[in-house]
């Protein structure tokens, strides 16, 4: 399979990606084509879809050796479940599957047409292998069972940013950054009120600690990792 493109993000590590594509809306993101595929006529007619699928590589994760029970987040880290009824990036081959909003496609001068989404949940740099439109007819099943996760989780956590630190964070990155937080990005098996948490996002390091049910950031400063380009 040949990587068709990588998606710009504002994440530089796996910390602090929503565990899910479309829970933080305000997430944007673009994705740049590789060389051989950025002939604007390969993504004729995708400007009439509001929504894409995104095929692409668990990249960070690979593993020799991979196990038929993994534990989810979703049942707290400490239930047990088959692997192909979770979507943990631990698996025989290491395949994600987004659904994201399209905003639009911007054709550019240097690296030709580029894909403008939002609520993406990829790292910075992971590659796609592939792009499809979502068809609302055939891919939206109102009636479908959602095993343990019935529904989306709702945004447990009260954030609270002091605003000198928020000024810290470009404006417009700033409602992302509280959709991410109010998700709690914490492994579900830690739950220390003491322990400060740290994450890149955006061009910062953002630290947090965490008192249920409210997310207070302590700390915000320039990251060593170099801001994504997203344009």
């Amino acid at each position: 399979m040949q990587v068709i493109a990588h998606i710009r993000s504002d994440f530089s590590s796996k910390f602090g990606i929503p565990r899910q594509s479309g829970l933080v809306d305000a997430l944007e993101s673009t994705i740049v084509l590789e060389p051989p595929f950025r002939n604007p006529d390969a993504l004729r007619g995708l400007e009439d879809f509001s929504h894409i699928w995104l095929i692409w590589a668990f990249s960070e994760s690979i593993q020799e050796r991979w196990s038929p029970m993994v534990r989810p987040p979703r049942l707290g880290g400490n239930v047990r479940m088959g692997v192909f009824a979770t979507r943990s990036p631990f698996r025989p081959n290491p395949i994600g599957l987004s659904s994201v909003r399209l905003e639009r496609i911007e054709l550019t001068e240097t690296v030709g047409p580029v894909l403008h989404v939002r609520g993406a949940d990829l790292m910075n740099g992971t590659p796609i292998f592939d792009i499809k439109p979502y068809i609302p007819y055939g891919d939206c099943h109102p009636d479908a069972l959602g095993g343990f996760a019935p529904a989306a989780p709702e945004e447990v956590l009260k954030v609270c940013i002091p605003p000198d630190l928020l000024e810290k964070v470009p404006a417009k990155r700033r409602e992302a950054l509280l959709g991410v937080l109010a998700q709690d990005p914490r492994p579900p098996y830690q739950k220390d009120p003491n322990r400060v948490y740290g994450f890149s996002f955006a061009g910062v390091e953002v630290q947090f600690q965490v008192a249920d049910p409210v997310l207070t950031v302590v700390d915000i400063s320039a990251s060593a990792n170099a801001y994504p380009d997203n344009t």
